[in-house]
């Protein structure tokens, strides 16, 4: 990793300026860059030009000085001051190498991150399978939390369960209505199909219904009561319905190796009065109030900050151009005149939560077992299912909210509401990792039958959009199929001699490593036009690319124990003493491990931006890098005849292979066996 010696350069920097200059300023700002060529140094800081007229001086002069004050730096052979003014580092290229091999010497420490991060993901509603916009939310909150793992963070992960939203109960309506079936009914249907899957199709017919006789949203809205205020049989089959979807939805997911910790259920945010106890924090700040006049006569309101713009196609309406002249169209309402609290209410009451400003909390039972053999709890308004020894869930420190880009404006009232009740700091903490919609190519929507009409308007755009509320959507699972099966047909023909059962796992292992690379390869602000063979490619930007040149490093090594009978360690025994000739002068093979120990620097860059395409981006680059050393006969390691070569070669395939991994473990992905 790099940024431990970005960090002693800083501190020598600062020590210097400190004792040539008396500037003992801990916040002036020592940039750390990379020279265009390894010849100009491997790391290198324009700092003299910042100080230059502070200082009254030439950059020239002010770098030479510092050059010679640095003193020793770990890992680090020389300082040299440019001529145009930059501070050159070298690096000690064998000592850099065998510190991040775990060989000789140490690096520092870290830092000591233990302030705890919510990261709430996924959040897809309980009434059919999930989609394959849904993936790209999984995918980016998934990765999210492994970054942040990465660098330290304690995080918690979360995934909001909207069991008492009006999309369980339009499926519910289905049930009772167009199919006159009750609970046991569907617990038959459940036991004996595809249970997300017929709820799927289920919604699609409501949706039809509904468009026949406007009057029926009555039906809806009566159904909708029911089940906030727990009136069977309505109730019991809206629960049922829900619990079963998302433990499909749980399995969907694990299939692309994406966990959580804990499902919160909307329904216990209502049973345990959390929204009462936010409303009365809300009153008492003033962060709503009564509106006694007007359209909105009756509600409770707040009052929308002028920063906090609308956005056409959110949940809370638009904005419209005569909005400063009209004083409604700058007030959000929180709660109904009828007293029912809109969805933004109830969301305010669950992030107060998370950020441990509500003064009480769930109650938590055992609900299912993680792929790492753990529990999966989730929330409780049941004293009898209540289980009294359980982690500590809530009361972080920041929160990520994982919601796609329409949720904009709803995000920003969150923020709002903080900052209203006297807490600004927590507000700055809450992030709104947005992202847009994910859509399909025209040959992958050809592929799977959601081609449109040739002559259509649909048919000249760039891609093809979906819709699960019409039903014309791309489950989750059937791509995920798709893909794997396409991988399959590629690992059959390169891999005849593994058994069915061999093939298929690796197959399974490349069509996950080709949905999730190509979910965050992009920025999170593009719309993505998903294309089946693209992804699952072998060649290209994929993740199938990466993981093969990490099954190309492994040859490498199992070449070595063939030829040579050495394992990685007997290879590596005595590199310390071995003569660094090779890695001194092979500016190929240095620029690989240098660009290898940077994955620390792009994690930091990830999270600041939130954008994985960095991440991606960083991964296919640095496997195309191994794959032109793996492809050079000038750089071969089982044919080098010279033995401290070979030893130099083979500690930057372990380095790369190592870090190579490291990046495909971030987006969720694992290494097969062969490919």
């Amino acid at each position: 990793m790099i940024l431990p010696l970005h960090e002693q350069v800083r501190a020598r920097v600062r020590d210097a300026l400190a004792r040539l200059h008396g500037i003992a300023d801990t916040d002036i700002t020592i940039p750390i860059e990379y020279p265009p060529n390894r010849a100009l140094g491997d790391l290198g800081t324009p700092v003299a030009f910042d100080l230059a007229r502070r200082l009254k001086k030439a950059p020239r002069v002010i770098a030479q000085e510092l050059a010679g004050a640095l003193g020793p730096i770990p890992g680090v052979a020389r300082v040299e001051a440019a001529p145009n003014g930059y501070l050159n580092v070298f690096l000690d290229r064998p000592a850099f190498l065998l510190a991040r091999l775990g060989l000789a010497g140490t690096l520092p420490a870290p830092p000591s991150r233990p302030d705890k991060t919510i990261v709430e993901h996924t959040a897809i509603n309980p009434n059919k399978a999930a989609h394959i916009g849904h993936l790209r939310n999984s995918a980016l909150g998934d990765t999210l939390v492994r970054v942040l793992r990465f660098r330290g963070n304690p995080v918690e992960v979360q995934n909001y369960i909207d069991d008492t939203g009006v999309q369980v109960a339009d499926v519910v309506v289905g049930f009772q209505q167009l199919e006159q079936l009750t609970l046991e009914d569907a617990k038959r249907i459940a036991a004996t199909t595809r249970f997300d899957y017929y709820c799927w199709d289920l919604y699609a017919r409501v949706t039809e219904w509904y468009e026949g006789d406007k009057e029926r949203f009555k039906i809806r809205a009566a159904t909708l009561h029911d089940i906030e205020h727990g009136v069977d049989p309505t109730a019991s089959l809206a629960s049922f319905i829900a619990d079963t979807v998302v433990r499909a939805h749980l399995k969907t997911m694990a299939r692309l190796n994406i966990d959580y910790q804990l499902l919160t259920w909307e329904g216990d945010i209502l049973r345990l009065k959390f929204w009462a106890k936010a409303f009365e924090v809300l009153k008492e700040t003033g962060a709503v109030y009564l509106q006694n006049e007007g359209k909105h006569a009756g509600c409770w309101v707040m009052k929308i900050d002028p920063s906090t713009s609308l956005r056409a196609g959110d949940n809370a309406g638009s904005a419209e151009s005569s909005e400063e002249d009209d004083p409604e169209a700058r007030e959000k309402v929180i709660v109904r005149s009828n007293g029912t609290v809109v969805y933004v209410g109830k969301d305010m009451a669950y992030q107060f939560w998370k950020s441990g400003l509500l003064g009480r909390d769930f109650l938590y039972r055992k609900f299912a077992t993680r792929m790492d053999g753990e529990t999966l709890w989730a929330t409780t308004s049941d004293q009898s299912q209540a289980v009294a020894t359980h982690p500590s869930f809530g009361d972080a420190a920041a929160t990520y909210n994982v919601i796609d880009v329409r949720q904009s404006y709803l995000q920003k009232l969150l923020k709002q509401a903080l900052t209203a009740i006297g807490h600004p700091q927590e507000a700055d903490r809450l992030k709104h990792f947005s992202y847009e919609m994910v859509a399909l190519s025209h040959a992958t929507a050809q592929e799977l039958g959601f081609a449109p009409d040739p002559d259509s308007d649909e048919a000249k755009k760039p891609f093809v959009e979906v819709s699960g509320r019409k039903g014309l959507g791309v489950k989750a699972d059937d791509l995920i199929d798709r893909v794997i099966a396409k991988a399959l047909a590629e690992v059959e023909r390169r891999q005849s001699d593994l058994s069915p059962a061999e093939q298929r796992k690796v197959a399974e292992q490349i069509g996950v490593a080709a949905v999730r690379y190509f979910l965050i390869k992009y920025s999170r602000t593009t719309v993505i036009a998903f294309d089946i063979d693209e992804a699952v490619s072998f060649v290209g930007e994929t993740g199938p690319y990466i993981q093969y040149a990490v099954v190309r490093a492994n040859k490498v090594i199992g070449k070595l124990q063939e030829r040579f009978g050495l394992d990685e360690r007997a290879a590596l025994a005595d590199l310390a003493t071995t003569p660094p000739a090779l890695l001194n002068e092979d500016a190929e093979l240095w620029a690989m491990v240098l660009e290898a120990s940077r994955l620390d620097e792009i994690v930091e860059q990830v999270v600041r931006s939130l954008e994985f395409a960095m991440l991606a981006k960083y991964g296919f680059g640095l496997a195309q890098m191994f794959s032109a050393f793996y492809q050079n006969p000038k750089q071969s390691v089982i044919n080098e005849d010279r033995e401290d070569a070979r030893r130099w070669r083979t500690a930057a395939v372990v380095y790369c292979r190592q870090q190579l991994t490291r990046v495909l473990d971030l987006m969720g992905v694992a290494v097969p066996a062969r490919m």
